[in-house]
């Protein structure tokens, strides 16, 4: 991989991005550059050989892949900033909650390919869900963006009506999942296990069971089939959960979640 990337935003994503690049090996250290208001903060990336500076102009000259990780609010200036450097040879992916691909295109005023992107914070630790949708890209250059975020975790490409969805869904969904294990290990505390061990049991457990749906292909369903016994213990379970509203509460929760960020 010969392509330069610019990560314009050295936050909490930016270098969670740039470190999972290096980890997978996408590309090498000093093919990355990422920038923040004080650099000094990112010495880590640094020994790693990743180039770091407050420069944005300097960035995206001197990049093929620019990477927007600010803040909402602050896009527009930072766009305005660097864009008099955006040559035929950028592609441009925004990370950034809340901005279309219409309001990037405004932004830029280019045609240039802009994709837009929605990882979780899972991105840290390479097994993100990261959607993705986009305009004005060729074929190669798509499958370059997915192939890097693939790297990153795993990658839907969707319709870009549906993004509001997909960051409650794929992001928001983080804190649901994690909600779920606290309770599961409150529970397991109070049926005899340290906390500790508890916890391990419980997140171990939801990790297991995702990964049979994603390696299997499978429906939730049929690996609950497998292990709810006629009169058993797991389906005396399942039922008590249910009557508690369960399901509802959660499917109510999203559409909750939803309804906010269409709103907003």
């Amino acid at each position: 991989m010969s392509e330069r990337i610019a990560i314009i935003g050295g936050g909490n994503l930016g270098t969670a991005i740039a470190e999972g690049l290096i980890k997978s090996r996408f590309c090498k250290p000093d093919a990355i550059t990422i920038t923040k208001r004080n650099p000094a903060t990112l010495k880590e990336l640094e020994k790693k050989g990743v180039t770091i500076t407050a420069d944005n102009t300097t960035a995206v000259k001197q990049s093929d892949l620019v990477i927007l990780a600010v803040k909402p609010f602050q896009v527009a200036a930072v766009i305005e900033g660097f864009k008099k450097q955006l040559t035929a040879k950028h592609t441009i992916v925004s990370v950034i909650t809340g901005v279309s691909l219409s309001d990037l295109q405004e932004m830029v005023k280019k045609s240039l390919p802009l994709f837009r992107a929605m990882p979780n914070t899972a991105i840290a630790i390479q097994e993100s869900i990261t959607c993705i949708s986009y305009s004005n890209a060729t074929e190669q250059q798509a499958s370059f963006v997915v192939d890097m975020f693939n790297t990153l975790g795993k990658v839907a490409l969707i319709d870009e009506k549906l993004m509001d969805a997909a960051t409650v869904l794929g992001a928001c969904g983080t804190a649901y999942a994690m909600r779920y294990i606290r309770a599961n290990i409150q529970a397991g505390i109070e049926i005899g296990f340290d906390a500790k061990t508890a916890s391990l049991i419980a997140a171990q457990t939801v990790k297991g069971a995702a990964e049979l749906l994603l390696k299997n292909g499978s429906h939730p369903e049929q690996e609950i089939d497998k292990v709810t016994t006629p009169k058993g213990c797991t389906i005396v379970g399942l039922n008590e959960m249910e009557h508690r509203g369960f399901s509802s509460s959660l499917i109510r929760g999203v559409i909750a979640s939803y309804n906010k960020i269409a709103k907003d």
